[in-house]
C-alpha cells in the first residue's frame, strides 16, 4: 500500500468466510525497550509506534482485552486516530460486533474514502451480515486499488462472484418533494400557427398545454427477487414504481412496471436474463400507456473494475388518450462503466429507440448517449453528475400544426449530492437538480424544465 495508507497489513482481511489470510506482521521500528525495575516494581515505556505495533500483535493473537487497553491509550493522540479506529473496527468484527464495526469503518471512509484496507474490512462485515448489495459495491471499489496483492485481488473477485450467486432480494424506497418549473413538459409559447387548408390561423394554447409550475410530492420504490431454479439458472423478478402528486390532480403522474423471467449464469463474469414485462403509466388518472412485452439483458464484468451491458426491449403499447398513440416500441441500450479514483464510478451509454405508433405523426426514431461520473467524496458526501443528448425524428408532419415532420434535439443534465454520513430512521438525505431541454422545430413541443428534488433514500 502507499505510505499514506493504514500500516496494518497484518490485520487486513483475516477471515475464513472470505478466504482472505492475514499477511505477515509489519516490521517494527526497533525492538521494544527492556523494563526498568525498582524494589520489585517494573515499568516499561513505549513510543506510540511501539504501542501500535504491540496492539496489532495482540489483536492478531486474539488477545482483544489487552489490545483494547493499548488502543484506548492511543486514542488520546489525534495523529493516530485513523489507525486506532481501524483497530477498533477490526476487533469489533473479530468479536462479532458487526453493527459497530460497520459504523466504525463507514466513519473512516467518510473522511478517507481512499483507504482500501478500511473499505475491504467494511465489505467483509457487510458480507457476513448479509448486506450483499452494499458488500459487492465496496468490494468492487476496493478491487480498483492497483497495490493489492494478487491473492487478495483474486479473492475479492471470488467473493463478488459468491455474492452474485447468493443474493436473493433487494429493495429501496425513495421519498421526496420537488419544486418544478414545468410539471407537464409544456411549451412556453402562448400561441401557435395552425394551417387550415392553406390559411394560417393563430391558436391560443390552453393551460394544460403550456408549461405549469408546481411542487410535487414523490415516492418511488424498487424491488428485485432472485429464486433458484437450477444450478446456473434463477427466476428473476423485478418491480419498479413511482408516483408524483400535485395540488392539481390532473398533473398527477404514476408509473409501475413488473418483469419476470429466467436469469442464466453463463460464466463467473457474465449473466443473461430474458423477461416478460408489463407496465402502466397513469397521467391525471388516465391510462396514458399500458404495455406488454419482453426484454433481454446481457451483463459482463471485466478486469479493472469494468462492466459492460446490453439490453434489447420490445413492447406493445395501448394508450387511453387516443389510438394514435398506440403501437409498438423497440429499444436497445449499450452501457459501460468502470471504477476510477478508487471511490468513483464513470459510465457511458448509447441507446436507440423506435416508436412505431399508429399515427405516423407520433411515430419516431431516437438515438443518443449519456456520460456520467459519481461516487464517494470526503466528509460523507456522495455526489454525481451526468449529461446526455439525443436526436429524434418523426415519420410524418402533424396535421394542422406542422407542414414538415417534427424533429427534436434533447438535452438532459443531472447533478446529485447526498450525505451518507446522516441517517434518519435509516434514510439518507439528498438533493438532485435536473435540467431538460427539448429543442423542436414544432413550437408546441419546444420546452424547457428545471427540477430541484429534496429526497430521503433507504436501501434494504
Amino acid at each position: 500500500m502507499q505510505a499514506r495508507c493504514i500500516p496494518l497489513a497484518s490485520l487486513a482481511l483475516a477471515t475464513t468466510a472470505l478466504g482472505l489470510i492475514a499477511a505477515p506482521v509489519a516490521a517494527q521500528e526497533g525492538a521494544a525497550p527492556a523494563p526498568t525495575c525498582v524494589d520489585g516494581h517494573c515499568q516499561i515505556r513505549l513510543t506510540p509506534q511501539q504501542m501500535l505495533a504491540k496492539a496489532e500483535q495482540l489483536a492478531l493473537g486474539r488477545h482483544f482485552a489487552e489490545a483494547k487497553l493499548l488502543v484506548t491509550a492511543l486514542g488520546s493522540i489525534p495523529e493516530y486516530s485513523l489507525q486506532v479506529n481501524f483497530l477498533r473496527g477490526y476487533i469489533a468484527v473479530e468479536q462479532g460486533d458487526y453493527p459497530n464495526a460497520i459504523k466504525i469503518f463507514r466513519q473512516i471512509l467518510v473522511t478517507h474514502p481512499e483507504q482500501t484496507r478500511a473499505r475491504l474490512e467494511l465489505a467483509r462485515a457487510l458480507f457476513i451480515t448479509g448486506k450483499d448489495a452494499a458488500a459487492e459495491h465496496h468490494f468492487r471499489l476496493a478491487a480498483q486499488d492497483k497495490n493489492l496483492p494478487p491473492e487478495i485481488a483474486a479473492t475479492i473477485t471470488a467473493s463478488r462472484n459468491l455474492l452474485r450467486d447468493r443474493r436473493v432480494w433487494s429493495f429501496s424506497l425513495d421519498l421526496g418533494i420537488a419544486p418544478d418549473t414545468n410539471i407537464n413538459n409544456g411549451t412556453t409559447v402562448e400561441t401557435i400557427d395552425a394551417n387550415l387548408g392553406g390559411t394560417v390561423i393563430p391558436l391560443t394554447l390552453s393551460g394544460q398545454q403550456r408549461a405549469q409550475t408546481g411542487v410535487g410530492e414523490q415516492a418511488a420504490a424498487s424491488a428485485t427477487l432472485r429464486l433458484p431454479l437450477a444450478a446456473k439458472t434463477k427466476l428473476l423478478i423485478e418491480a419498479d414504481s413511482s408516483f408524483t402528486r400535485y395540488d392539481d390532480p390532473s398533473f398527477n403522474d404514476f408509473t409501475g412496471q413488473i418483469a419476470a423471467g429466467p436469469e442464466f449464469k453463463l460464466s463467473d463474469a457474465s449473466t443473461l436474463s430474458i423477461e416478460a414485462l408489463g407496465n402502466d403509466h397513469l397521467y391525471g388518472g388516465v391510462s396514458a400507456a399500458t404495455a406488454e412485452g419482453a426484454r433481454a439483458t446481457y451483463q459482463r464484468n471485466l478486469q479493472g473494475g469494468q462492466r459492460v451491458g446490453l439490453t434489447i426491449d420490445a413492447r406493445h403499447t395501448a394508450s387511453g388518450f387516443a389510438d394514435d398513440y398506440s403501437g409498438w416500441q423497440f429499444a436497445s441500450y449499450l452501457s459501460y462503466d468502470r471504477v476510477v479514483m478508487r471511490s468513483m464510478i464513470a459510465s457511458a451509454s448509447l441507446f436507440a429507440r423506435r416508436d412505431a405508433l399508429n399515427d405516423p405523426g407520433y411515430a419516431s426514431l431516437e438515438f443518443g448517449g449519456v456520460l456520467g461520473i459519481g461516487g464517494e467524496l470526503p466528509h460523507g458526501i456522495n455526489a454525481g453528475i451526468a449529461g446526455g443528448v439525443s436526436y429524434a425524428t418523426y415519420d410524418a408532419p402533424l396535421p394542422i400544426i406542422a407542414t414538415s415532420p417534427r424533429h427534436d434535439w434533447r438535452l438532459n443534465t443531472r447533478f446529485y449530492v447526498g450525505l451518507r454520513s446522516i441517517h434518519l430512521a435509516g434514510f439518507s438525505p439528498s438533493v438532485t437538480v435536473t435540467y431538460n431541454r427539448n429543442a423542436s422545430n414544432v413550437p408546441l413541443y419546444d420546452s424547457e424544465r428545471t427540477r430541484v428534488r429534496f429526497g430521503l433514500l433507504r436501501a434494504f
